[in-house]
């Protein structure tokens, strides 16, 4: 009983992104062996009918309640290999690219843009319009638990991001990024 239900499962989700397909909303890679694609549950879809493309490539593991915007004439290219772990969250309104067999631990966030604002006798922000860079995340990459990226960065191939890293500048190739957070004990509590 249990396999008929994994089975149909599977099925459910195979039909699912060939409609994506079929609509052009998601452009699955093609391979006549060792494709798969392996989706958890309560993944957000965000996809806008024009945008440029949405790619994800061949042994892509995206577990669960993850997040994906691509917006009006935005790319995203997920490309092979990929793993994203629980609660991602990509941002796409330019261009992001992830590079093959990156791995993602769980709350990656990635963002393109920034809402545009003004200051002038108070803070006035924008809800709809963004500043914008593309972000390029290298292959054989692994962002660490609650790792952001913003806009306008590339991270080079063969880097490690540590847990908690605001990744706001670019970084080279086989790089390791650690964040020095000092941790202060104002009082301690007999």
């Amino acid at each position: 009983m249990f396999k008929r239900f994994i089975f149909s499962l599977c099925d459910t989700i195979r039909k699912f992104f060939k409609w994506f397909e079929k609509e052009q909303l998601i452009q699955l890679t093609d391979s006549k062996k060792n494709q798969h694609f392996k989706l958890g549950k309560g993944t957000t879809w965000i996809i806008h009918p024009k945008r440029k493309s949405f790619k994800i490539g061949q042994q892509v593991d995206l577990r669960n309640y993850l997040n994906f915007v691509v917006g009006q004439s935005a790319n995203l290219l997920i490309e092979d290999g990929v793993f994203m772990n629980n609660y991602c969250s990509i941002n796409c309104l330019d261009s992001i690219t992830i590079g093959s067999h990156t791995l993602f631990g769980e709350g990656v966030k990635i963002y393109d843009h920034n809402h545009l604002y003004t200051f002038k006798d108070q803070l006035n922000v924008s809800h709809k319009e963004f500043s914008t860079a593309p972000v390029y995340i290298g292959e054989n990459c692994w962002l660490g638990s609650n790792v952001t990226v913003l806009k306008g960065v590339t991270i080079g191939a063969n880097t490690i991001i540590g847990a908690g890293c605001v990744i706001h500048k670019n970084i080279p190739a086989n790089s390791i990024i650690i964040n020095q957070q000092q941790l202060v004990i104002k009082k301690q509590i007999n």
